[in-house]
């Protein structure tokens, strides 16, 4: 069978459908660059050790398969306070003692759990989505033809763009100050959040350790709390650093990855754009990495794990993002799409208000559109995300 050079595809195949191929690949190359460039040896890594459901390094397993990784998170007994991982990290940089929710379980983890679950849950996103909504009609208006003819008129230029990172900062951080009602204005909040995530994020992830670096994330983390505001606790911090850092990372990469494969069709229909918000969640996996160590004894995947072994559980490749393109009319079943937002106990809360944000950005812009003009990675941001990320339209 001969194949079109560069797509790949069976030459027979039709025009429309080789054409959404290659947008799809234009969409990963692109999308790939954000690992390439904030942590390239962890991620070459990952992708040389992939083959193998998995895989045993030293001390170090690196568990790629869907089954093992839910297994690791529901089945096999976690120290959530060993360094080097998410709790421990968050602990040590938080100051945190036991509250951070990361680093709990059991009676006490189960109260704040459901505390957190009722202020995230379906009854609250309505009040949340007024205090994004607002934000969002500003970050927009540019593409707007009334204020793109204005400005057009006053430069000279008729291209119409939105950066996207400044859009999900001033988001999550007006999210977080709605939830913890703290005074601080959003952008100063994010920027606060992201600072003490980017300062933490090298003492849980496989390299060399910074010299100072614990002093730097607890200042970064001290500038957080005065920000939340008298009273903020360890727990609160933590809510703010993770609601910021996994928004400014997947939103500005998912709709990249919507603009780039073309599929604003399926973000401008009512019926199909649930499913596509969940597809391009599981593609971009925001938190592609989850560092834990063993607690006892077992087993992964048939490979043997034995007390402190270390895990890197790799949301991305258990969700099958690496190889399956988000697509709202034939999606992955929502057990595959919905582990990277990890599972069991532990699975994040605040799932449902991600997908809420999701969906209404898309919707906003789905009638124009976009496409990127300019993306620059973040190389310093504790996830895979892009420090600039333009799209627009032309007139």
């Amino acid at each position: 069978m001969t194949t079109t050079p560069r797509t790949g595809a069976p030459a027979d195949t039709p025009p429309a459908i080789r054409t959404r191929t290659r947008a799809q690949a234009r969409a990963r190359r692109r999308d790939r660059r954000v690992y390439l460039r904030s942590h390239p040896l962890l991620f070459a890594l990952l992708a040389a050790t992939r083959r193998r459901p998995v895989r045993r390094l030293g001390r170090t397993l690196l568990v790629h398969d869907p089954a093992a990784y839910r297994e690791a998170l529901t089945a096999l007994p976690l120290d959530r306070t060993a360094p080097r991982t998410t709790g421990g990290a968050a602990r040590a940089a938080l100051r945190g003692d036991g509250t951070v929710l990361f680093d709990q379980d059991g009676p006490a983890h189960r109260t704040d759990r459901r505390e957190l679950a009722a202020a995230l849950g379906t009854a609250s996103v309505a009040r949340l989505r007024t205090a994004w909504h607002p934000l969002l009609r500003a970050h927009l208006a540019p593409l707007t033809t009334a204020t793109a003819t204005a400005t057009a008129t006053a430069t000279g230029d008729r291209t119409r763009t939105v950066d996207l990172v400044p859009l999900a900062q001033d988001l999550s951080g007006a999210v977080v100050r709605a939830l913890l009602g703290c005074p601080a204005a959003p952008r100063p909040l994010a920027s606060a959040a992201a600072d003490a995530a980017a300062a933490s994020v090298r003492s849980h992830l496989p390299g060399p350790r910074r010299p100072r670096a614990e002093a730097a994330a607890a200042r970064a983390a001290d500038r957080l709390r005065e920000l939340l505001g008298p009273g903020a606790d360890a727990r609160s911090a933590m809510v703010a650093v993770a609601a910021v850092n996994t928004t400014v990372a997947a939103l500005p990469r998912a709709v990249a990855r919507c603009a780039d494969a073309d599929l604003w069709d399926q973000a401008a229909d009512p019926a199909l754009r649930p499913a596509l918000v969940d597809e391009l969640l599981r593609v971009t996996a925001a938190s592609p990495v989850l560092p834990r160590v063993a607690a006892a004894a077992g087993s992964l995947g048939g490979c043997p794990v034995r007390s402190g072994d270390r895990l890197l559980l790799v949301a991305r490749h258990a969700a099958d993002a690496h190889r399956s393109d988000p697509d709202a009319r034939t999606p992955a079943a929502p057990a595959l799409a919905h582990l990277v937002f990890g599972a069991g106990p532990h699975a994040c809360p605040g799932a449902g208000v991600a997908r809420a944000l999701l969906t209404d950005v898309l919707e906003a812009l789905a009638p124009y559109r976009p496409v990127v003009t300019r993306a620059r990675a973040d190389r310093r941001a504790a996830l895979p995300g892009w420090r600039v990320l333009t799209v627009g339209t032309t007139s």
